[in-house]
């Protein structure tokens, strides 16, 4: 399985892996399973990290390329492709992180881990984390 974690959830990988429920903790510690963590995500950590909303041990650009790294999840690049198809969604959603998500999840055919139910409207596979 292909999965793409949603901002909140790859940060719960890193601080507070209790919080997921035992279905999604298995997905993600199945290594026949594909994690992938989007560049939208990382922009979004590095404007709360520099808006002081989010507190990191170090700054976004080791803390994020370093779990990535020893963590075994791998980066997702934006495309043309999915900005542009994040502006067809339907506007369930407001929010263009979380929009973007979306545009990757269906072009690239990943099932989203969230618990943000503002997600399921959309068109997507949702692996719900709690």
């Amino acid at each position: 399985m292909r999965l793409l974690l949603d901002t909140h959830c790859w940060l719960w990988m890193q601080v507070s892996p209790e919080r997921f429920s035992a279905r999604a903790a298995a997905l993600l510690a199945d290594p026949a399973n594909e994690l992938f963590f989007s560049a939208a995500s990382s922009w979004e950590i590095a404007i709360k990290y520099s808006l002081g909303k989010l507190p990191l041990p170090s700054p976004p650009s080791l803390y994020v390329s370093t779990r990535l790294r020893d963590g075994g999840v791998s980066p997702l690049p934006i495309e043309h492709a999915h900005a542009l198809r994040a502006a067809e969604l339907p506007r369930h959603h407001r929010d263009p992180f979380d929009r973007l998500l979306v545009a990757q999840a269906q072009l690239d055919k990943l099932a989203l881990v969230t618990v943000d139910e503002q997600f399921a409207p959309y068109e997507i596979e949702i692996v719900w984390g709690r």
